[in-house]
């Protein structure tokens, strides 16, 4: 193994699985495995890039850091010559972590300075420019984000919000610098290091950004950052000599098929809506939820009963809507009872044989895919920027799509469920 990464949510990992996978250019990318939490035994020897998928995002700080940590040994355990620590191209966290305590307790465990920290995603709208991060040509505090139900973002200044939570003075490379290429940000971090930044938020407005990142980095222990840090990582251990290089591929799985969504994401609602125009639909009625007349047999028995017509069932609601449940229930608790029927829901649908399931939510992805018991996944070909189809990898016959809110087009729900049965 090669390459290693620590995802701190389960969209998150398969998102930087597929940009490492397929890589960028002709040469491909790496053979890339992503596993659910910290395997207990050696990786097997063909594969060059590892990712561990935690649901680190939002717990407690000591135990993001001590579970990241543990992620740490055993990649480097593998042979990893460089670890990515990856977090949500919308910086997600709140002032008292996870982001900067698990990236300065990495950093630390690997004695290195002047990291990296660069959520940017060019291609899926995630820019940063003077260390303020963009969604389209909005602010990301004004994105939509500053309603999000757990971390809500309400400053898009990265380098203060990451300041924060950080010990250690947090650094910026901005963007007169990047455009000038890989020696101008080696150069630059090198010099930040020397000043005792350990963390360093970088500008990018572009993919070729982020390649003179990747090139500039070669020689890096560690990098932070959304999935699009890894665009030119691949073609570093290729162009050595030290990996093939190729494309994702994996057996189509067929076969019934659900949709579950849990996150209330713009993009998500709007794919929501377009969904429910031609297929089954079922809002989750959340008081329903909580008081317990709503049971995930009532989920599993609405989409067995539509099985063949891509149901979809969801929790999503506008950002108002959210505000009250968690207000008349407490956010924790609505956030643990949604999770604990939609892993339920999924663990009957895969008992009943169902064998294509999509997931829309960081949160709720690592309830499904929890409940299901899957170690690995291989990552197949990409469905939307950010999104493989993930087919799991030990002995289980199931493929799946796991979705960030945020990603996806309109008719992501239908693109991915053809994308699992293989091309036509």
């Amino acid at each position: 193994m090669l390459l290693g990464v620590i995802a701190d949510d389960f969209t998150g990992a398969s998102d930087i699985a597929n940009t490492i996978a397929k890589g960028h250019g002709p040469e491909g990318g790496l053979r890339t495995v992503q596993y659910l939490g910290i395997p207990s035994t050696v990786a097997s020897p063909e594969v060059e890039a590892g990712v561990i998928s935690l649901k680190s995002r939002s717990i407690p700080v000591r135990e993001a850091v001590s579970q990241s940590l543990a992620a740490l040994d055993w990649l480097l355990a593998q042979g990893c010559r460089q670890i990515i620590f990856k977090y949500c191209s919308t910086f997600d966290s709140t002032p008292e972590g996870n982001i900067g305590p698990v990236a300065e307790a990495l950093a630390q465990r690997l004695g290195v300075k002047g990291v990296i920290a660069c959520p940017a995603f060019p291609e899926t709208g995630r820019t940063i420019y003077k260390g303020h991060l963009f969604v389209g040509d909005r602010l990301l505090n004004e994105s939509g984000m500053e309603n999000h139900p757990l971390n809500p973002m309400t400053d898009a200044n990265l380098r203060r919000w990451l300041a924060l939570q950080c010990k250690e003075p947090v650094g910026l490379v901005d963007w007169s610098v990047v455009r000038e290429g890989a020696g101008a940000i080696r150069s630059a971090l090198e010099t930040m290091a020397e000043q005792g930044q350990r963390l360093v938020i970088v500008d990018v407005l572009t993919d070729d950004d982020l390649l003179a990142i990747g090139k500039a980095s070669a020689e890096t222990a560690l990098l932070t950052g959304g999935s699009g840090i890894a665009l030119g990582l691949p073609r570093n251990f290729i162009g050595a000599g030290l990996a093939k290089g190729g494309r994702p591929q994996v057996a189509p799985v067929d076969g019934s098929s659900a949709i579950l969504a849990g996150s209330c994401s713009r993009a998500t609602l709007k794919q929501i809506e377009v969904h429910a125009k031609d297929h089954p639909t079922l809002a989750i009625d959340v008081n329903d939820v909580m008081s317990g007349r709503l049971s995930a047999e009532d989920l599993a028995s609405f989409l067995e009963r539509n099985a063949g017509q891509a149901p979809l069932v969801y929790s999503s609601a506008q950002p108002e809507q959210v505000a009250a449940y968690q207000r008349k229930y407490g956010r924790e608790d609505v956030a643990h009872k949604l999770d604990g029927i939609f892993a339920m829901t999924a663990r009957r649908l895969f008992d009943a044989g169902m064998r294509r399931i999509v997931v829309a939510g960081g949160e709720t992805s690592g309830a499904v895919v929890s409940a299901l018991g899957i170690a690995s996944f291989q990552i197949g070909p990409e469905i939307d920027p950010g999104v493989p189809v993930l087919v799991a990898a030990d002995g289980k016959q199931i493929a799946m799509a796991l979705k960030s809110g945020n990603f996806g087009a309109p008719d992501f729900f239908s693109k991915a469920l053809k994308a699992m049965s293989g091309p036509a």
